[in-house]
């Protein structure tokens, strides 16, 4: 009888460390972002999360939550922070909410075009303005992914910035991008973006700015005659890592998890130039009349008339960007 207890007890402990050993050597993150499970972003996020699974032998296991699930945009930012998300995928004008001179990128025509952009992620300017988010807030930067070039639709012809001028146009309540809008003269309204395609049919408001590939997605050319490329933001998304993660991670790690976000943010960048490089032929099809304008006009008007101090960006941090080849 005795045997049999020892027997059992042995066993019973046996699975017991087995147990353990199997949750500790486990690791469940959750991974968070605003974006529909059809986008590149989220599709390059469920890759990455596998990815670091085979590259661990297992030893994390990341959930992907999309399309707000856990919260917008402000809350998924907060939660690396309060630890209700280990990571994210976001815009940098929310973490120049932390961190004001990293939102510099959005500062209208800072970047000429996506190359530029991604040239600018290996520099020092963009290590350093990192550097200063991370130390601010803890969350680590490790990847940014292209999100598309901002241009506008409108039903009313522009060529010049001053034909905006009195323009009722819908710009996200950011104030970088008001900037351009605003410089010309138009009049902007901060409509949810939800209700953007029936307030340009209703007319509420005759023109918005997005990506080429929102503008496709959310059938914005349904209810617009015109499409201009204006390209005053050059957009992008960050790969946030929670600081609480970060110190935990080995240095071995630390590596895997960097590098497999960098490749996913590079296929979900070359899917989105392919996507927006087919665009323009598409809204032509569709009956709209595709502008191209003199960007120089737009970039110098907005120069003389918006500071970078108001925002609380550094004008030498624009010029260093300036100057990446």
């Amino acid at each position: 009888m005795l045997k049999k207890l020892t027997i059992a007890f042995a066993a019973s402990a046996a699975a017991l460390l087995a147990a353990t050993t199997s949750g500790t050597a486990q690791t469940k993150l959750k991974w968070a972002h605003v974006y529909e499970t059809s986008e590149p972003f989220h599709t390059a996020s469920v890759w990455a999360a596998g990815e670091i699974g085979k590259r661990t032998n297992g030893r994390y296991q990341i959930d992907v939550y999309p399309a707000s699930q856990l919260g917008k945009e402000t809350d998924i930012n907060q939660g690396l922070s309060l630890g209700s998300v280990d990571m994210i995928i976001s815009g940098s004008s929310f973490a120049a909410k932390s961190f004001p001179p990293i939102g510099v990128t959005y500062y209208p025509y800072t970047f000429r075009d996506a190359d530029h952009l991604l040239a600018y992620t290996k520099s020092d300017v963009f290590k350093e303005l990192t550097k200063g988010y991370e130390d601010k807030t803890g969350h680590r930067i490790l990847a940014v992914t292209y999100y598309g070039v901002r241009h506008t639709s409108s039903n009313k012809p522009i060529k010049t910035c001053a034909d905006m001028k009195g323009l009722k146009i819908r710009v996200p309540d950011v104030p970088a991008y008001l900037a351009m809008p605003r410089a010309c003269g138009a009049n902007t309204a901060p409509i949810a973006f939800a209700e953007v395609y029936l307030a340009l049919q209703n007319g509420t408001v005759e023109a918005q700015e997005n990506p080429l590939t929102t503008i496709e997605a959310k059938k914005f050319y349904e209810v617009q005659k015109h499409i201009v490329l204006t390209g005053h933001i050059v957009d992008h998304l960050n790969t946030v890592m929670s600081g609480a993660l970060w110190k935990k991670l080995s240095e071995e790690d630390r590596k895997i998890f960097t590098e497999v976000a960098q490749e996913a943010a590079a296929k979900a960048t070359a899917e989105i130039k392919t996507n927006e490089a087919k665009l323009v032929d598409f809204f032509k099809q569709k009956g709209l009349t595709v502008t191209e304008v003199n960007k120089d006009e737009f970039r110098d008007t907005v120069l003389k008339t918006v500071s970078f101090e108001s925002f609380d960006y550094r004008k030498a941090d624009w010029e260093r960007i300036q100057a990446v080849k």
